[in-house]
């Protein structure tokens, strides 16, 4: 009763509840289950848009504007900061929520760091589940900031409908960071910092790889200016994500993206909770802990172990669920 009376607190956008379903998220706490569970039939509305590009580049400010040209809409904002996880907490290391302070006393945004936690790709595994209860909670548009460690994260095709990839002109890396895929993930190009020397060249640059990109889906990407920092050119991005939107809608890409959002969400959680529940046997069971001795000091051999345990219907079972 109390996860859905959580629940239903959450749907009537009450932010302590919100906040407390994102902790259970993050947290793994098997209660988090039945509370997405009630949520899941009210998502479907909200709007995601992530913002990815190598550090250094503005993410942070560009999120922020576009909140603040959101909220000049009247439109509701959740935001999901990606930062690095600390080695000491385990928590989010840089805390993006302080950086965007102007929107502390607004109800209308709901802004939230989250840790990578070490996983690939940038981007957490849970980061899909908390947009849907954003979603839930009556979010009009979600935006999702990716850490930007080294290259663009590929991850955040999984978790948004638009994806917006933010470049620099000073950014040595930014073609060479064109040519390791992200001409494969990028909806629109925004060229921040766009007073400086060399911003034109750099969209002229994209604009001609994206004549030679394959864009047999019907899309050509936007490639735009922006000063973020002055609030030049937000409204022009908001336009062109509505563009995508409208594009994804009319060819009914944005419900292909979404069914296949829902799929890898089952198939990820899935994954990490059978790698957590048998890492965690493996140091628990007895058995177990005399197999990795043995194992240890070469007298079982790793792969074939493995594999044999994995093959036995009843090891496997113990293994997972301590049976």
């Amino acid at each position: 009763m109390l996860n859905i009376d959580l629940a239903d607190r959450v749907l009537k956008g009450e932010l302590r509840a919100l906040s407390r379903a994102l902790t259970l998220l993050e947290r793994g706490n098997p209660a988090a289950g039945s509370v997405m569970k009630r949520l899941d039939p009210h998502t479907g509305r909200a709007y995601t848009v992530g913002i990815t590009g190598p550090p250094g580049v503005g993410k942070s400010t560009l999120v922020d504007r576009l909140a603040e040209h959101l909220r000049g809409q009247e439109l509701t904002v959740g935001i999901l900061a990606v930062d690095p996880t600390s080695p000491f907490t385990g928590g989010a290391l840089l805390g993006d929520r302080i950086r965007m302070q102007r929107h502390y006393l607004d109800d209308g945004v709901f802004i939230r760091s989250v840790a990578t936690r070490g996983q690939s790709g940038g981007l957490p595994r849970i980061v899909k589940s908390m947009v849907r209860a954003l979603d839930a909670a009556g979010k009009d548009v979600v935006l999702v900031e990716t850490v930007g460690v080294g290259q663009t994260e590929l991850g955040i095709m999984g978790v948004a409908d638009s994806v917006v990839v933010a470049m620099t002109p000073e950014s040595g890396d930014s073609i060479q960071t064109l040519k390791a895929g992200v001409m494969e993930i990028a909806d629109l190009y925004v060229i921040n910092k766009a007073d400086r020397d060399g911003a034109n060249h750099l969209a002229t640059a994209v604009t001609s790889m994206l004549h030679m990109a394959d864009l047999s889906h019907g899309w050509n990407p936007q490639v735009l200016l922006t000063q973020a920092y002055a609030n030049v050119g937000i409204s022009e991005l908001w336009d062109g994500i509505g563009a995508h939107r409208d594009f994804l809608t009319d060819t009914g890409g944005l419900n292909k993206r979404r069914a296949e959002r829902r799929r890898s969400e089952f198939l990820e959680t899935v994954q990490e909770e059978l790698h957590r529940r048998i890492t965690k046997r493996l140091v628990d069971d007895g058995d177990l802990a005399d197999l990795l001795n043995e194992i240890e000091g070469k007298a079982a051999e790793p792969y074939g172990e493995a594999m044999r345990l994995l093959d036995d219907d009843v090891g496997l079972g113990r293994v997972i669920n301590g049976a």
